[in-house]
């Protein structure tokens, strides 16, 4: 019980940062498609920021979870641990400079091939951003293994505050400067850096600016750091970590094929009076609402990749997984019932005319269930070592993805990219749960996992077909629901309540009257 309340503490912790940093960031999610009306001039950053995540993957090259295995190998020896951290950052920066130093020099052409005229400057602050993001990957990994959880939440959430004031200082306050709106004593001083034909590309800048404060802020988790070639250590750390790296990139070509896809695949004139750049500025917008369940696996995976490696020896971690997996799969299923049936009221944060994409969320929160589950459950590879298996599911998926988004973009639109991403997560799910019951058997509650979902998918729909225009009666009506729901869920696991809140009663109860 101690492990679990420190994975639960821990969770927390990361999850502070993890949520308010997102939900500010969400926050400049209105602020994005109230400014730019047009859902078309915001498809260059959903494309952009959907290659990032990919390109990231190839500059860190798999080495966080690379160096907790290592560390965790010499958390006896702090000197060996500081050699893992300086082999392992060394590497990181050598891609990360040859890399994003080609990519500006390429600048012009992959502007002319991803056909965004105009958009060079946004090409150099996205690959800024995403070797500043690799460089301090490793020192955050670092403040994760020493369990410096306030000094990450810390530097996490003054990033996003930044970005987000940033934001609206660009898109805004300069805008309307520019224009002569108000303070137009200001005005030739912000003519002077400020451009409104950059517009969007704004928010790659604002991005690159809160990013580059990092250095600052975790400079201390960068101390004793040499920067060092050594081919023999370096070597191992690659060797374990490719396959990995592998992995991850298959994982985040499942889940931004969509976004890379959807421009080039939907033919002109699919929807009435809708451009391929309007929908997907509409789906990747849209896709945003599905942060309510991206925050829950991010903040779990930040607490969960140290815990279940310096559990690996213990003889009860597979029961402990199992435990684990079942209340995150519940969370998750709580999540995805209460954001599911109070779209009316989320669909308010996008401006109008995005909001004809509201009806794939549900389908894009479940999905991402699946990959959430898919994480956690895939730790029997990495504790066994077996990273080929997570290599092979990962590509699996990849695949089901690209192939689902290039027959069904045709034919249903945006909604192909929702279900490909359905498809793919429950595969790779799947697959996971059957390989690792043959290598390193978890006792799984497969039952009480199905019976939630179903439940959770059943109500949702039944909700869906019966529509409530009015929303002071949808919301009651909504949050009644979800209340139903997370009762049925106490009763059926009043097992495991009612022992907690008699104990919790009886530490609260005066030594007196015990």
């Amino acid at each position: 019980m101690s492990q679990f309340k420190k994975l639960a503490s821990d969770t927390a912790l990361y999850g502070i940062s993890t949520i308010l940093g997102r939900l500010l960031n969400f926050a400049l999610v209105p602020l994005h498609t109230y400014v730019f009306t047009k859902p078309g001039a915001l498809s260059s950053n959903v494309e952009l920021y959907s290659y990032v995540g990919v390109l990231l993957t190839l500059y860190t090259l798999g080495l966080e979870t690379t160096f907790f295995r290592f560390a965790a190998r010499a958390k006896n020896d702090p000197v060996e641990q500081q050699r893992v951290f300086s082999d392992t950052l060394s590497i990181v920066i050598l891609i990360s400079g040859l890399a994003s130093t080609l990519i500006i020099a390429l600048a012009p052409q992959i502007t002319s091939w991803l056909n965004y005229p105009g958009q060079q400057s946004s090409i150099i602050w996205v690959s800024l951003i995403i070797a500043i993001d690799a460089i301090v990957a490793i020192p955050f990994a670092r403040l994760r293994v020493e369990n410096k959880a306030r000094q990450f939440v810390i530097a996490k959430i003054t990033n996003i505050v930044l970005a987000v004031m940033l934001n609206v200082f660009f898109l805004i306050i300069c805008r309307d400067i520019y224009s002569g709106k108000y303070l137009s004593v200001l005005q030739p001083f912000v003519r002077l850096f400020y451009n409104p034909a950059i517009g969007p590309g704004y928010i790659f800048l604002a991005n690159l600016l809160a990013n580059a404060t990092y250095f600052v802020l975790i400079r201390d988790a960068f101390r004793n750091f040499r920067f060092r070639v050594d081919k023999m250590a370096m070597g191992a750390l690659v060797a374990y970590a490719f396959p990995l790296m592998l992995t991850n990139l298959a994982g985040l070509v499942n889940n931004t094929t969509d976004r890379i896809f959807l421009r080039h695949f939907l033919s002109e004139g699919f929807y009435d009076g809708i451009s391929s750049a309007d929908a997907l500025g509409i789906y990747g917008n849209c896709y945003k609402l599905s942060v309510f369940m991206a925050l829950a696996i991010q903040s779990f995976k930040f607490a969960a990749d140290p815990f279940f490696f310096s559990q690996a020896e213990d003889k009860n971690a597979p029961d402990l997984l199992a435990s684990v997996t079942k209340w995150f799969l519940i969370v998750c299923t709580i999540i995805w019932v209460g954001a599911s049936l109070n779209l009316d009221v989320l669909g308010l944060l996008l401006s109008e005319r995005y909001r004809v994409g509201l009806d794939i969320v549900p389908l894009l929160l479940l999905a991402n269930l699946f990959l959430g589950v898919y994480y956690n459950i895939s730790f029997w590879f990495k504790l066994s070592d077996k990273t080929k298996f997570g290599t092979f599911i990962t590509a699996v998926g990849a695949t089901v993805t690209i192939l689902g988004n290039v027959v069904l973009i045709p034919i249903i639109g945006y909604m192909g990219c929702a279900v490909a991403f359905l498809a793919s997560s429950f595969v790779m799910m799947a697959m996971c749960y059957v390989l690792g019951e043959k290598y390193y058997p978890v006792p799984y509650d497969v039952r009480s996992a199905a019976t939630y979902i179903i439940g959770a998918g059943l109500l949702i729909y039944v909700s869906w077909l019966f529509p409530i225009a009015n929303l002071w009666i949808a919301v009651p009506v909504h949050l009644s629901l979800c209340g139903l729901f997370v009762g049925v869920v106490l009763f059926i696991e009043r097992d495991t309540f009612l022992p907690l809140v008699a104990r919790l009663r009886k530490r609260g109860r005066p030594a007196a009257i015990r």
